[in-house]
């Protein structure tokens, strides 16, 4: 049973290309498999569906006319009810910074065109199954002047908020669980990701910058050659 069909409320997904023949397939499959599905054309209609529609994950594809993917990516962000929404994105470009810019507005997967619906049914499905099998070790820590909530995604630094995306903020809260305990690229890849989503170990670097760039340069140190390190020093 998968993972929509096995929960009493069906996940909501929008699915955003501008070719309407990927459009009708992918909403076919998802709807075959228990999810509720909203569709768009363009990044702008996308981002009107998506207020009225609230969905919980968004498919995305990089190259659209008038407004491309990244940038309908950056401004769903930028609304809080998508703060922590998934977004998983679809492109036929294969090039390395096309992967690199995706993450670096906080992308949870990425999947290269031409698409085959039961390996993009299955990463989908693996993205609702890990969190709702996410085991909540703690919902907040305190530590070195920062406060870090996991129950509703909030960080403040002495007493001023702190706005994280959902993978910097997880990335922040699992490394400041862990204080003066190094951890590599591919532990935090493994952690913060997952074992069944393939993304560069370029991401953790520039999600590590984000980060430093909200809350300080202190806080995470860099073990050149090692990995990271989360410092309450």
């Amino acid at each position: 049973m998968s993972a929509a069909k096995s929960a009493q409320i069906a996940h909501k997904v929008l699915v955003v290309d501008d070719d309407p023949d990927i459009v009708e397939l992918l909403a076919y499959n998802l709807e075959k498999e228990g999810y509720d599905v909203a569709t768009a054309s363009n990044g702008k209609n996308a981002i009107e569906t998506a207020r009225t529609f609230i969905p919980e994950l968004v498919v995305l594809d990089i190259m659209m006319p008038q407004m491309d993917g990244i940038e309908t990516a950056r401004l769903l962000r930028d609304i809080p009810d998508f703060k922590n929404t998934y977004i998983l994105f679809l492109t036929a470009r294969s090039e390395e910074y096309s992967e690199v810019a995706a993450f670096e507005i906080g992308a949870d997967d990425y999947l290269t065109k031409p698409i085959k619906p039961r390996a993009l049914m299955s990463r989908i499905n693996a993205l609702f199954r890990r969190e709702a099998q996410k085991v909540d070790p703690g919902e907040q820590v305190e530590i070195a002047g920062l406060s870090i909530n996991r129950k509703n995604y909030t960080v403040t630094k002495e007493d001023k908020s702190v706005v994280l995306p959902k993978k910097e903020f997880e990335l922040l809260f699992f490394l400041a669980q862990h204080p003066n305990k190094v951890f590599n690229r591919d532990e935090l890849l493994q952690k913060i990701w997952g074992a069944n989503i393939y993304v560069l170990e370029r991401t953790v670097d520039v999600h590590i910058r984000k980060v430093r760039e909200k809350i300080g340069e202190t806080y995470i140190k860099t073990l050149k050659g090692v990995g990271y390190m989360f410092t309450d020093e």
